[in-house]
């Protein structure tokens, strides 16, 4: 009797310690740059409070880090993996992550990487939409400043194929819906500086412009600032990009222009978390999860606004 008794004790004892390692959470190694732009902050905030809900739910327990190279993210890589990291969530703005990826795929951990491509077998990729975001300013422009009207487009090819791809949406969008719309380009950045400091020129080289097509919810901050410091009352509309609170607040307030911003917002890191737990959890998962972009204008910014983030 007291040898069953003890075997009965033992496997009770045997499932209690698995139903705890069953429970336990999951070690995710969250992998952010430094800040270096107002989008890349979000990146960062979206992600660690996304990490802290997932932690506060008892789904997850992680570690953030921040690197500014592709050096440094990958010795964060390996002591998240020293760690007993089973996923990564990462999100470089810089070549050069092939290998260390690999490896930790090679390893067995779950790797999402958040808009940005890396030639690594079993990666799996969370990203927007950048051609349709073009489409949407493209159809934005033209129902509030009509189908001829002379247009500032402002590319920024430092940025590579996301300028490219917003440039070709929007050109493609025109041609088909207002071919007899004028465009005229001015190669800009992603910030309010050069924002404001290029199209002050621009206001003086072009005594009318009806609308301008930004990519850039940073560059159409220093944009906006331009036309009011130059007094001018031309201009109908204008676009943006990203997902920024401070440019949220000037659509919101802003009666003279139309606003808008095509999302393509940091709260997509979010998503990263979802496609790898569901991967781990043994789940079917796309290789590449798509987040379609959205007109954020007027009608419905007071939906995006968040008191909270005073970081973009």
């Amino acid at each position: 009797m007291k040898k069953v008794l003890s075997l009965v004790l033992a496997l009770m004892l045997c499932l209690c310690v698995t139903s705890v390692f069953a429970e336990a959470p999951v070690k995710v190694g969250v992998l952010v740059p430094a800040v270096t732009h107002g989008w890349v902050g979000g990146i960062t905030y979206q992600a660690e409070a996304y990490a802290k809900e997932l932690a506060a739910e008892g789904k997850i327990e992680y570690h953030l880090t921040t690197s500014g190279n592709a050096e440094e993210m990958t010795a964060q890589i390996d002591d998240a993996l020293q760690w007993g990291a089973q996923i990564l969530v990462i999100a470089p703005q810089w070549t050069g992550m092939e290998v260390p990826v690999q490896d930790a795929i090679d390893k067995g951990a779950v790797v999402v990487a958040f808009d940005m491509d890396i030639d690594a077998e079993g990666i799996l990729k969370v990203t927007g939409d950048n051609e349709s975001m073009g489409v949407a300013g493209a159809k934005f422009i033209v129902d509030k400043a009509g189908p001829a009207a002379t247009v500032i487009a402002l590319p920024v090819p430092t940025s590579g194929s996301v300028s490219e791809l917003r440039m070709a949406g929007f050109n493609k969008t025109i041609a088909e819906i207002a071919p007899d719309l004028k465009v005229i380009e001015y190669a800009t950045k992603f910030t309010r500086e050069d924002g404001l400091k290029d199209f002050a020129d621009i206001l003086a080289a072009n005594p009318q412009i009806d609308a301008v097509y930004s990519l850039d919810d940073e560059t159409s901050i220093g944009v906006l600032q331009a036309i009011e410091d130059a007094g001018r009352t031309d201009i109908k509309a204008i676009t943006g990009g990203g997902g920024c609170q401070e440019y949220f607040q000037l659509i919101a307030e802003n009666k003279d222009i139309a606003v808008s911003s095509s999302l393509y917002s940091p709260l997509m890191i979010r998503d990263c978390f979802d496609v790898a737990l569901a991967k781990l959890s043994g789940e079917e998962v796309a290789a590449v999860t798509v987040i379609p972009s959205q007109i954020v204008d007027a009608s419905n910014v007071e939906e995006y606004l968040d008191p909270s983030n005073t970081i973009y």
